[in-house]
């Protein structure tokens, strides 16, 4: 197998999350719809602000990379819902939905031999490649999913 397949094949495990920390799947399975907007003691956001954080976030570098129109978000109340804001059931599939087409889409992206992982991305000034934004996202996610691991627990809603 060529290298650059290999690494193709890195990055996508990295994106879903296979190598060393708990799956986004995994972390938000069977989460019960009686807390999604609960606070956790000392925690100023609920379990659906931090995924709909990690959505949006995603969704940011996911349209940097392809749109040369894109304005991101204003850092950093444009990365997270209002602080006052819930959701219900249908809000948090939603979530859950967009976070997985986003992250389908950074996987193709990745898979797509035509990708060049390594150029300058054309639109960006700062020499931002599509390997740099896959490796952002890939930690974003992971420390967030990891937090989420943790919430849970404090949260006492792990499946028994």
């Amino acid at each position: 197998m060529a290298s650059d397949q290999i690494t193709r094949n890195h990055l996508v495990t990295l994106l879903q999350g296979r190598i060393a920390h708990l799956t986004f799947e995994d972390a938000v399975a069977d989460f019960p719809m009686n807390q999604i907007n609960t606070r956790p003691p000392n925690v100023p956001y609920t379990p659906w602000h931090l995924i709909e954080h990690l959505r949006i976030a995603q969704w940011d570098i996911l349209e940097y990379i392809q749109n040369p129109q894109h304005v991101s978000p204003k850092w950093p109340e444009g990365y997270w819902p209002s602080p006052d804001a819930e959701t219900d059931a249908a809000g948090w599939e939603n979530t859950l939905k967009g976070f997985r087409d986003d992250l389908q889409a950074l996987v193709e992206l990745v898979q797509n031999p035509a990708t060049d992982l390594y150029a300058p991305i054309p639109h960006d000034n700062h020499g931002h490649t599509i390997l740099r934004e896959v490796f952002s996202v890939a930690d974003h996610n992971a420390y967030h999913v990891g937090e989420l691991a943790i919430l849970r627990q404090v949260m006492d809603n792990w499946p028994k």
